[in-house]
């Protein structure tokens, strides 16, 4: 059996070393890559949301964090979303990097 190919999207520091490695620290490194799966996929606590975001079912298979559904203001201090009439529902997906919250917008509903 030949070694198999890294994927191309692997930077060549770790499509060289990771070959090199014996069977045990091989091991090590998929049960670490598996934990760092886990916890960049987890969804996100509704406590760490913001007010107006309502988590919603996600179709979409990205599989990271928590889909909501949010109404916004624009940051204008002159619109009607200052006085709190928001603007939306939009959807955003909310996810943990490197342990900070962040969120990505990804339409309307």
């Amino acid at each position: 059996m030949d070694t198999p190919d890294p994927p191309s999207s692997l930077p060549n520091y770790l499509a060289e070393g990771i070959p090199k490695q014996d069977v045990e620290t091989l091991r090590a490194i998929r049960q670490f890559v598996d934990e760092l799966i886990e916890y960049r996929t987890q969804s996100v606590y509704p406590d760490e949301l913001p007010n107006t975001a309502e988590p919603v079912e996600d179709d979409s298979s990205s599989g990271k964090g928590t889909v909501v559904k949010e109404m916004v203001t624009c940051g204008d201090e002159n619109c009607a979303c200052a006085d709190g009439d928001l603007h939306g529902p939009y959807l955003y997906r909310y996810y943990r990097v490197d342990g900070e919250l962040t969120s990505e917008y990804l339409g309307k509903p």
